[in-house]
């Protein structure tokens, strides 16, 4: 009942970011390249710093 009152964690809250940019990415693929890829970049450095994150627990 109180799910929506607790905080994310900071893992939650990049994998959310990711899903939304790659997302827009590929929407914005069928009408503008640059930004596409420019959304697709961004999308993977906060990959990277999730992939930093999930590293030390395996």
């Amino acid at each position: 009942m109180l799910k929506w009152i607790r905080e994310k964690t900071e893992l939650q809250k990049l994998q959310l970011q990711y899903c939304k940019l790659m997302k827009r990415s590929y929407q914005t693929a069928i009408k503008d390249k640059q930004k596409s890829d420019f959304l697709h970049d961004q999308a993977h450095k906060i990959l990277l710093e999730i992939q930093k994150i999930e590293q030390p627990q395996s």
